[in-house]
Protein backbone atom coordinates (compact mmCIF):
# COMPACT_ATOMS: atom_id res chain seq x y z
CA UNK A 1 0.00 0.00 0.00
CA UNK A 2 2.68 2.31 0.76
CA UNK A 3 4.25 1.61 -2.68
CA UNK A 4 1.34 2.33 -4.58
CA UNK A 5 0.77 5.40 -2.28
CA UNK A 6 3.88 6.73 -3.31
CA UNK A 7 3.61 6.15 -6.64
CA UNK A 8 0.21 8.23 -6.88
CA UNK A 9 1.74 10.77 -5.32
CA UNK A 10 4.48 10.84 -7.63
CA UNK A 11 2.32 10.92 -10.28
CA UNK A 12 0.05 13.64 -9.13
CA UNK A 13 3.35 15.69 -8.67
CA UNK A 14 4.02 14.92 -11.98
CA UNK A 15 0.33 16.22 -13.16
CA UNK A 16 0.85 19.46 -11.20
CA UNK A 17 4.46 19.94 -12.98
CA UNK A 18 3.25 19.03 -16.53
CA UNK A 19 -0.02 21.69 -15.65
CA UNK A 20 2.37 24.45 -14.15
CA UNK A 21 4.52 24.02 -17.60
CA UNK A 22 1.13 24.55 -19.75
CA UNK A 23 0.77 27.66 -17.48
CA UNK A 24 3.71 29.40 -17.67
CA UNK A 25 3.77 28.15 -21.97
CA UNK A 26 0.33 30.62 -22.41
CA UNK A 27 1.15 32.98 -19.84
CA UNK A 28 4.49 33.49 -21.48
CA UNK A 29 5.13 37.08 -23.36
CA UNK A 30 4.37 36.92 -27.18
CA UNK A 31 4.43 39.57 -29.92
CA UNK A 32 0.96 40.71 -30.20
CA UNK A 33 1.65 41.34 -34.00
CA UNK A 34 0.88 44.23 -36.92
CA UNK A 35 -1.17 46.48 -35.74
CA UNK A 36 -4.73 46.21 -37.38
CA UNK A 37 -5.40 49.79 -37.19
CA UNK A 38 -4.80 52.00 -40.28
CA UNK A 39 -1.50 52.37 -41.81
CA UNK A 40 -1.02 55.96 -40.11
CA UNK A 41 1.91 57.00 -42.56
CA UNK A 42 2.58 57.21 -46.57
CA UNK A 43 1.61 61.28 -46.61
CA UNK A 44 3.15 64.37 -46.58
CA UNK A 45 4.48 65.75 -43.41
CA UNK A 46 2.52 69.16 -41.77
CA UNK A 47 3.76 73.14 -43.10
CA UNK A 48 4.80 72.39 -46.66
CA UNK A 49 4.18 75.06 -49.23
CA UNK A 50 1.86 74.10 -52.29
CA UNK A 51 5.09 73.95 -54.26
CA UNK A 52 6.91 71.75 -51.73
CA UNK A 53 3.75 69.50 -51.94
CA UNK A 54 3.78 69.52 -55.66
CA UNK A 55 7.30 68.14 -55.35
CA UNK A 56 6.40 65.58 -53.06
CA UNK A 57 3.76 64.06 -55.12
CA UNK A 58 5.89 64.28 -57.99
CA UNK A 59 8.27 62.33 -56.07
CA UNK A 60 5.46 59.66 -55.07
CA UNK A 61 4.93 59.10 -58.65
CA UNK A 62 8.38 58.41 -59.50
CA UNK A 63 8.80 56.19 -56.35
CA UNK A 64 5.79 54.23 -57.15
CA UNK A 65 6.42 53.85 -60.78
CA UNK A 66 7.71 50.04 -62.23
CA UNK A 67 10.76 50.75 -64.94
CA UNK A 68 11.57 48.96 -67.70
CA UNK A 69 14.79 47.93 -69.90
CA UNK A 70 13.98 51.20 -71.87
CA UNK A 71 14.24 53.25 -68.81
CA UNK A 72 17.39 51.97 -67.99
CA UNK A 73 16.48 49.04 -65.28
CA UNK A 74 19.75 46.32 -65.45
CA UNK A 75 21.76 45.05 -66.43
CA UNK A 76 21.89 43.21 -62.96
CA UNK A 77 18.83 44.73 -60.67
CA UNK A 78 17.08 43.26 -57.65
CA UNK A 79 13.64 44.88 -58.43
CA UNK A 80 12.18 47.66 -60.87
CA UNK A 81 10.76 50.37 -58.60
CA UNK A 82 11.48 51.48 -55.53
CA UNK A 83 7.61 50.93 -53.80
CA UNK A 84 7.90 47.50 -54.80
CA UNK A 85 10.38 46.93 -51.52
CA UNK A 86 9.05 49.60 -49.30
CA UNK A 87 5.11 48.93 -49.43
CA UNK A 88 4.17 48.37 -45.93
CA UNK A 89 2.12 49.88 -44.44
CA UNK A 90 2.15 52.09 -47.11
CA UNK A 91 4.31 53.29 -49.93
CA UNK A 92 7.56 54.63 -48.06
CA UNK A 93 8.15 51.65 -45.78
CA UNK A 94 9.44 48.27 -46.15
CA UNK A 95 9.01 44.63 -47.49
CA UNK A 96 5.37 43.44 -47.67
CA UNK A 97 3.69 40.17 -46.91
CA UNK A 98 3.93 39.12 -50.66
CA UNK A 99 7.62 39.18 -52.37
CA UNK A 100 7.27 41.11 -55.12
CA UNK A 101 10.70 39.64 -56.52
CA UNK A 102 9.39 36.48 -57.02
CA UNK A 103 6.81 37.17 -60.18
CA UNK A 104 10.00 39.49 -61.09
CA UNK A 105 12.67 36.63 -61.87
CA UNK A 106 10.77 36.47 -65.30
CA UNK A 107 8.88 39.41 -65.69
CA UNK A 108 8.45 40.63 -69.53
CA UNK A 109 10.30 37.24 -70.73
CA UNK A 110 12.91 37.33 -67.91
CA UNK A 111 14.93 33.81 -67.86
CA UNK A 112 16.34 34.07 -64.22
CA UNK A 113 15.71 31.91 -61.24
CA UNK A 114 14.37 32.82 -57.87
CA UNK A 115 17.16 32.33 -55.73
CA UNK A 116 16.65 29.81 -52.62
CA UNK A 117 16.69 32.65 -50.20
CA UNK A 118 14.19 34.44 -52.09
CA UNK A 119 10.66 33.29 -51.16
CA UNK A 120 6.95 33.91 -51.63
CA UNK A 121 6.17 35.29 -48.07
CA UNK A 122 9.50 36.03 -47.19
CA UNK A 123 11.04 39.56 -46.78
CA UNK A 124 12.36 41.46 -49.96
CA UNK A 125 16.27 40.84 -49.50
CA UNK A 126 19.34 42.27 -50.99
CA UNK A 127 22.14 39.61 -50.83
CA UNK A 128 26.09 40.53 -50.47
CA UNK A 129 28.99 38.57 -50.90
CA UNK A 130 31.36 39.14 -48.15
CA UNK A 131 34.51 38.03 -49.50
CA UNK A 132 36.00 38.08 -52.98
CA UNK A 133 36.93 34.52 -54.67
CA UNK A 134 40.70 34.94 -53.43
CA UNK A 135 39.72 35.79 -49.74
CA UNK A 136 39.74 39.86 -49.79
CA UNK A 137 36.75 41.52 -48.41
CA UNK A 138 34.04 42.18 -50.72
CA UNK A 139 30.77 43.41 -49.38
CA UNK A 140 29.16 44.63 -52.47
CA UNK A 141 25.56 43.66 -54.07
CA UNK A 142 25.19 40.95 -55.57
CA UNK A 143 22.30 41.70 -58.23
CA UNK A 144 19.62 38.78 -57.95
CA UNK A 145 18.11 39.80 -61.41
CA UNK A 146 19.21 40.24 -64.97
CA UNK A 147 17.81 41.66 -68.13
CA UNK A 148 18.58 38.65 -70.18
CA UNK A 149 15.40 37.86 -72.09
CA UNK A 150 13.16 40.60 -70.86
CA UNK A 151 11.64 42.89 -73.90
CA UNK A 152 13.90 45.04 -75.07
CA UNK A 153 16.88 43.48 -74.05
CA UNK A 154 17.25 41.20 -77.28
CA UNK A 155 21.19 40.01 -77.55
CA UNK A 156 22.21 40.24 -73.88
CA UNK A 157 23.26 36.91 -72.09
CA UNK A 158 24.73 37.79 -68.96
CA UNK A 159 23.93 35.11 -66.05
CA UNK A 160 22.94 35.20 -62.67
CA UNK A 161 25.46 34.98 -59.80
CA UNK A 162 26.05 31.71 -58.87
CA UNK A 163 23.90 31.89 -55.72
CA UNK A 164 24.01 28.23 -54.65
CA UNK A 165 27.66 28.02 -54.50
CA UNK A 166 28.17 31.35 -52.32
CA UNK A 167 25.78 29.83 -50.20
CA UNK A 168 27.49 26.64 -49.59
CA UNK A 169 30.49 28.98 -49.32
CA UNK A 170 28.75 30.95 -46.52
CA UNK A 171 29.51 34.27 -47.89
CA UNK A 172 26.33 35.61 -48.60
CA UNK A 173 24.75 38.04 -46.34
CA UNK A 174 21.22 39.85 -46.18
CA UNK A 175 19.55 43.05 -46.02
CA UNK A 176 16.22 44.02 -46.24
CA UNK A 177 14.90 47.45 -47.04
CA UNK A 178 14.76 50.53 -44.38
CA UNK A 179 11.70 52.36 -43.82
CA UNK A 180 11.82 55.60 -45.13
CA UNK A 181 9.15 57.82 -43.15
CA UNK A 182 10.04 60.63 -41.40
CA UNK A 183 13.27 60.69 -43.12
CA UNK A 184 13.68 64.15 -43.72
CA UNK A 185 13.10 64.35 -39.79
CA UNK A 186 16.59 62.08 -39.74
CA UNK A 187 18.21 64.30 -42.46
CA UNK A 188 17.82 67.60 -40.37
CA UNK A 189 19.57 66.21 -37.22
CA UNK A 190 22.80 68.19 -36.81
CA UNK A 191 26.24 66.20 -35.83
CA UNK A 192 26.59 68.26 -33.12
CA UNK A 193 22.78 66.83 -31.81
CA UNK A 194 23.71 63.33 -32.65
CA UNK A 195 27.65 63.93 -30.63
CA UNK A 196 25.56 65.95 -27.45
CA UNK A 197 23.07 62.48 -27.13
CA UNK A 198 26.26 60.23 -27.68
CA UNK A 199 27.76 61.90 -24.66
CA UNK A 200 24.76 61.43 -21.95
CA UNK A 201 24.15 58.71 -19.32
CA UNK A 202 27.62 57.74 -19.68
CA UNK A 203 28.05 56.05 -16.15
CA UNK A 204 24.65 54.40 -17.33
CA UNK A 205 26.13 53.39 -20.59
CA UNK A 206 29.64 52.09 -19.02
CA UNK A 207 27.98 50.18 -16.39
CA UNK A 208 25.75 48.34 -19.17
CA UNK A 209 29.04 47.85 -22.00
CA UNK A 210 26.94 50.46 -24.28
CA UNK A 211 28.92 52.20 -26.51
CA UNK A 212 28.19 53.57 -29.97
CA UNK A 213 29.99 55.31 -32.10
CA UNK A 214 28.97 58.12 -35.65
CA UNK A 215 30.17 56.94 -38.92
CA UNK A 216 31.85 59.89 -40.08
CA UNK A 217 31.99 60.15 -43.79
CA UNK A 218 35.68 60.28 -45.16
CA UNK A 219 36.87 61.35 -41.71
CA UNK A 220 40.49 63.38 -41.42
CA UNK A 221 41.88 63.56 -38.06
CA UNK A 222 39.58 64.68 -35.42
CA UNK A 223 40.38 66.63 -32.52
CA UNK A 224 38.22 66.61 -29.19
CA UNK A 225 36.09 64.21 -30.59
CA UNK A 226 34.57 66.64 -33.54
CA UNK A 227 35.28 66.08 -36.79
CA UNK A 228 38.93 67.76 -38.65
CA UNK A 229 37.17 70.14 -41.25
CA UNK A 230 40.60 70.24 -42.56
CA UNK A 231 40.46 66.57 -43.71
CA UNK A 232 37.72 65.39 -46.13
CA UNK A 233 34.09 65.91 -44.99
CA UNK A 234 34.11 64.41 -41.81
CA UNK A 235 30.41 64.39 -40.92
CA UNK A 236 27.82 61.97 -39.70
CA UNK A 237 26.39 59.48 -42.24
CA UNK A 238 22.94 58.01 -40.95
CA UNK A 239 21.19 55.96 -43.33
CA UNK A 240 21.48 52.26 -44.00
CA UNK A 241 21.65 49.37 -42.04
CA UNK A 242 24.92 50.57 -41.14
CA UNK A 243 24.49 54.77 -41.56
CA UNK A 244 26.49 54.56 -44.32
CA UNK A 245 24.91 57.07 -46.54
CA UNK A 246 25.06 60.72 -45.42
CA UNK A 247 21.73 62.18 -47.49
CA UNK A 248 18.85 61.15 -49.11
CA UNK A 249 20.63 62.19 -52.20
CA UNK A 250 23.27 59.74 -52.14
CA UNK A 251 20.65 57.22 -50.30
CA UNK A 252 18.83 57.57 -53.79
CA UNK A 253 21.01 57.73 -56.27
CA UNK A 254 22.66 54.91 -54.96
CA UNK A 255 19.56 53.17 -54.66
CA UNK A 256 18.52 53.76 -57.94
CA UNK A 257 22.04 52.35 -59.47
CA UNK A 258 22.70 48.89 -56.76
CA UNK A 259 18.89 48.13 -56.79
CA UNK A 260 17.42 49.12 -60.27
CA UNK A 261 20.62 49.08 -62.15
CA UNK A 262 19.71 53.11 -63.18
CA UNK A 263 22.35 55.00 -63.96
CA UNK A 264 22.05 58.64 -63.05
CA UNK A 265 24.81 61.98 -62.46
CA UNK A 266 25.22 60.88 -59.33
CA UNK A 267 26.56 57.24 -59.98
CA UNK A 268 26.81 57.31 -63.76
CA UNK A 269 28.73 53.80 -64.61
CA UNK A 270 26.32 50.55 -65.33
CA UNK A 271 27.77 48.10 -62.52
CA UNK A 272 27.88 45.58 -65.70
CA UNK A 273 28.92 46.94 -68.68
CA UNK A 274 28.69 44.10 -70.64
CA UNK A 275 28.09 45.79 -74.26
CA UNK A 276 25.33 43.56 -75.71
CA UNK A 277 23.49 44.82 -72.50
CA UNK A 278 23.43 48.14 -72.98
CA UNK A 279 20.29 49.82 -74.30
CA UNK A 280 19.83 52.94 -72.79
CA UNK A 281 21.49 56.38 -72.40
CA UNK A 282 24.33 56.51 -69.87
CA UNK A 283 23.45 57.99 -67.47
CA UNK A 284 20.20 56.97 -67.79
CA UNK A 285 18.81 59.99 -65.17
CA UNK A 286 20.13 63.49 -66.15
CA UNK A 287 19.37 66.74 -65.56
CA UNK A 288 16.99 68.12 -68.00
CA UNK A 289 19.05 72.01 -68.61
CA UNK A 290 16.13 73.20 -71.25
CA UNK A 291 12.71 72.53 -69.27
CA UNK A 292 9.26 74.09 -70.10
CA UNK A 293 8.59 74.06 -66.24
CA UNK A 294 10.82 73.88 -63.09
CA UNK A 295 9.72 70.61 -61.86
CA UNK A 296 10.27 69.20 -65.42
CA UNK A 297 13.79 69.78 -64.48
CA UNK A 298 14.15 67.82 -61.37
CA UNK A 299 15.92 64.82 -61.78
CA UNK A 300 14.47 61.39 -60.82
CA UNK A 301 17.10 60.63 -58.08
CA UNK A 302 16.07 64.49 -56.69
CA UNK A 303 12.20 63.29 -57.22
CA UNK A 304 12.99 60.28 -54.28
CA UNK A 305 15.00 62.61 -52.34
CA UNK A 306 12.20 64.68 -52.06
CA UNK A 307 9.67 62.24 -51.35
CA UNK A 308 11.41 61.02 -48.71
CA UNK A 309 12.22 64.51 -47.36
CA UNK A 310 8.69 65.69 -47.24
CA UNK A 311 7.51 62.39 -45.65
CA UNK A 312 5.74 62.38 -42.53
CA UNK A 313 7.08 60.25 -39.40
CA UNK A 314 4.73 57.14 -38.50
CA UNK A 315 1.92 57.85 -36.54
CA UNK A 316 1.58 55.73 -33.21
CA UNK A 317 -1.11 53.79 -31.95
CA UNK A 318 -2.88 55.45 -29.02
CA UNK A 319 -1.15 54.33 -26.05
CA UNK A 320 -2.93 51.68 -24.12
CA UNK A 321 -2.22 51.16 -19.78
CA UNK A 322 0.10 48.30 -20.29
CA UNK A 323 1.86 49.79 -23.55
CA UNK A 324 2.68 53.09 -21.33
CA UNK A 325 4.56 50.80 -18.61
CA UNK A 326 5.93 49.01 -21.03
CA UNK A 327 7.76 52.27 -22.22
CA UNK A 328 8.61 53.20 -18.75
CA UNK A 329 10.26 49.64 -18.48
CA UNK A 330 12.07 49.99 -21.65
CA UNK A 331 13.94 52.66 -20.35
CA UNK A 332 14.34 50.96 -17.01
CA UNK A 333 16.04 47.71 -18.47
CA UNK A 334 18.39 50.20 -21.14
CA UNK A 335 16.72 49.75 -24.26
CA UNK A 336 16.59 53.62 -24.47
CA UNK A 337 20.57 54.33 -24.60
CA UNK A 338 21.20 53.18 -28.01
CA UNK A 339 17.02 54.12 -28.93
CA UNK A 340 16.96 56.93 -27.90
CA UNK A 341 13.54 58.30 -27.56
CA UNK A 342 13.73 61.89 -29.28
CA UNK A 343 16.47 63.51 -31.09
CA UNK A 344 15.41 67.58 -32.20
CA UNK A 345 15.97 68.83 -36.12
CA UNK A 346 17.60 71.86 -36.50
CA UNK A 347 16.48 75.26 -35.92
CA UNK A 348 17.98 76.27 -38.87
CA UNK A 349 17.06 73.52 -41.40
CA UNK A 350 15.62 73.89 -44.68
CA UNK A 351 12.22 74.33 -44.98
CA UNK A 352 10.89 75.36 -42.22
CA UNK A 353 8.38 72.45 -42.40
CA UNK A 354 11.74 70.08 -40.89
CA UNK A 355 12.91 73.10 -38.78
CA UNK A 356 13.38 72.49 -35.15
CA UNK A 357 11.02 69.47 -34.67
CA UNK A 358 11.00 66.54 -32.98
CA UNK A 359 11.87 63.46 -34.10
CA UNK A 360 10.22 60.36 -32.13
CA UNK A 361 12.70 57.89 -34.01
CA UNK A 362 13.80 55.95 -30.96
CA UNK A 363 17.57 55.39 -32.25
CA UNK A 364 20.71 57.39 -32.13
CA UNK A 365 21.97 56.89 -35.15
CA UNK A 366 25.12 55.60 -33.69
CA UNK A 367 26.91 52.25 -35.07
CA UNK A 368 26.99 49.31 -32.22
CA UNK A 369 28.63 46.40 -32.04
CA UNK A 370 25.82 43.85 -31.70
CA UNK A 371 28.44 40.77 -31.70
CA UNK A 372 28.88 37.37 -33.16
CA UNK A 373 25.34 36.69 -33.95
CA UNK A 374 24.29 39.16 -36.02
CA UNK A 375 27.63 40.03 -37.73
CA UNK A 376 27.45 40.12 -41.39
CA UNK A 377 30.99 40.20 -41.93
CA UNK A 378 30.80 43.30 -43.94
CA UNK A 379 32.13 47.19 -43.77
CA UNK A 380 31.01 49.94 -44.73
CA UNK A 381 32.63 53.45 -44.11
CA UNK A 382 33.58 53.12 -40.73
CA UNK A 383 31.25 50.47 -39.83
CA UNK A 384 33.27 47.07 -38.72
CA UNK A 385 31.70 43.55 -39.61
CA UNK A 386 29.69 43.50 -36.52
CA UNK A 387 28.58 47.14 -36.41
CA UNK A 388 24.71 48.10 -36.73
CA UNK A 389 22.93 51.54 -37.22
CA UNK A 390 21.01 51.77 -34.28
CA UNK A 391 17.72 50.99 -36.04
CA UNK A 392 15.01 53.50 -35.65
CA UNK A 393 11.74 51.98 -34.34
CA UNK A 394 9.08 54.88 -35.00
CA UNK A 395 6.51 52.83 -37.09
CA UNK A 396 7.47 48.98 -35.89
CA UNK A 397 4.07 48.00 -35.14
CA UNK A 398 3.12 47.59 -38.65
CA UNK A 399 6.34 45.92 -40.07
CA UNK A 400 6.56 42.16 -40.30
CA UNK A 401 10.31 41.54 -40.31
CA UNK A 402 13.09 42.21 -37.95
CA UNK A 403 16.10 42.82 -37.94
CA UNK A 404 18.88 43.97 -40.96
CA UNK A 405 17.97 40.53 -43.21
CA UNK A 406 14.42 39.63 -42.12
CA UNK A 407 15.56 36.38 -39.78
CA UNK A 408 12.26 36.82 -37.75
CA UNK A 409 8.99 38.02 -37.89
CA UNK A 410 8.55 37.65 -33.70
CA UNK A 411 9.39 40.94 -31.63
CA UNK A 412 10.13 38.42 -29.48
CA UNK A 413 12.91 36.66 -30.79
CA UNK A 414 14.45 39.88 -32.15
CA UNK A 415 14.81 40.91 -28.89
CA UNK A 416 16.71 37.78 -28.13
CA UNK A 417 19.16 38.21 -30.75
CA UNK A 418 20.58 41.16 -29.45
CA UNK A 419 22.08 39.09 -27.13
CA UNK A 420 25.11 37.00 -28.35
CA UNK A 421 29.42 36.78 -27.90
CA UNK A 422 30.26 40.17 -27.87
CA UNK A 423 27.39 42.13 -27.99
CA UNK A 424 26.80 45.69 -26.79
CA UNK A 425 23.40 44.59 -26.07
CA UNK A 426 24.23 41.54 -23.17
CA UNK A 427 23.40 43.43 -20.63
CA UNK A 428 20.57 44.99 -21.32
CA UNK A 429 18.57 42.20 -23.00
CA UNK A 430 19.52 40.18 -19.46
CA UNK A 431 17.84 42.70 -17.90
CA UNK A 432 14.43 42.57 -20.05
CA UNK A 433 15.36 39.15 -19.32
CA UNK A 434 14.74 39.29 -15.61
CA UNK A 435 10.98 40.96 -15.90
CA UNK A 436 8.27 38.80 -15.37
CA UNK A 437 6.34 37.70 -17.82
CA UNK A 438 3.75 40.29 -17.52
CA UNK A 439 6.14 43.11 -17.75
CA UNK A 440 7.85 41.79 -20.64
CA UNK A 441 4.80 41.66 -22.48
CA UNK A 442 3.75 45.32 -21.22
CA UNK A 443 7.25 46.40 -23.43
CA UNK A 444 5.91 44.19 -26.35
CA UNK A 445 2.53 45.89 -26.29
CA UNK A 446 4.62 49.35 -26.05
CA UNK A 447 7.00 48.34 -29.28
CA UNK A 448 4.07 47.66 -31.15
CA UNK A 449 2.09 50.55 -30.28
CA UNK A 450 5.00 52.78 -32.25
Amino acid sequence: MAHKHTLALALAAGILVGLAGVLEAQNRARDPGLRGDPAGAGGPIAGLTDYQRQLFELGLEDFSEAEDVADGVGPRMNLDGCGGCHALPATGGTSPAVNPQVAFATKDGGTDRVPAFITPNGPIREARLVRHPDGSPDGGVAALFTITGREGASGCNIKQPDFETELRRRNVIFRIPTPLFGAGLIEAIPDSTILANQATNQARKRDLGVRGRPNFVSPGNRVSGMPNRNGNDGTIARFGWKAQNVSLLLFSGEAYNVEMGITSELFQNERDQTPECQFADVPNDVQNFDPKTTLEAVTAIQNFANFQRFLAPPTPAPQTESAGRGRRFFEVVGCALCHTPTLRTSAKSAPPALRDKPAHLYSDLLLHDMGNGLADGVSQGQAGPREFRTAPLWGLGQRIFFLHDGRTSDLAEAIQAHRSDGSEGNRVVDNYNRLNEREKQDVLNFLRSL
